[in-house]
């Protein structure tokens, strides 16, 4: 009983003469830090005056306006016309059942942005869109109107490209 103590205290002091102190040690030369980096050489700066620019304005045409397109009878197909908002536009739509269309709310010029995959013909220049009315306009990457729809039932339109050729966009 007499050896336990002396023995359990043995066994204390040899595991903390094990331990060290792992903080950071001020005392050691605190002065002495990293060395400095080597400047590297910079070539020279030139200066003068820009050339003025060549051709015409950088910038694409202003899109034609949204008049009705020609062949159109947009009275007609207005008259029978659903409304329309542009919140249920928003997704994917089968293109005269043989391509997609897909319609973002995602601002792009005066419209929103959109696009199809696997159309041919005018469509396929598709890039933003808007709701004009009772009517969905199609709009090319300028800003140039493709074609319009109307809705005709819930999740169908029927309408034309400009050129007069037939759309019709279901889900």
């Amino acid at each position: 009983m007499q050896l336990r103590y002396p023995m359990t205290g043995l066994v204390v002091v040899l595991s903390l003469a094990g331990c060290q102190r792992t903080a950071y040690d001020y005392s050691s030369n605190a002065s002495a830090g990293p060395a400095p980096l080597t400047a590297q050489p910079v070539p020279s700066v030139q200066g003068g005056q820009l050339p003025p620019p060549t051709g015409s304005s950088q910038f694409p045409a202003a899109p034609t306006t949204t008049a009705p397109m020609p062949g159109a009878q947009p009275g007609a197909m207005a008259a029978n016309a659903l409304d329309v908002t542009k919140e249920s536009m928003v997704g994917s739509w089968r293109v005269n059942g043989s391509c997609d269309m897909f319609l973002t709310l995602t601002n792009l010029g005066s419209g929103s942005r959109g696009g199809t995959r696997g159309c041919v013909g005018e469509l396929t220049a598709m890039g933003s869109w808007e709701v004009a009315g009772k009517q969905v306009l199609l709009k090319d990457r300028s800003g140039n109107q493709l074609g319009s729809v109307y809705k005709t039932a819930d999740n169908r339109f029927q309408g034309q490209t400009s050129t007069g050729q037939s759309i019709s966009l279901s889900r």
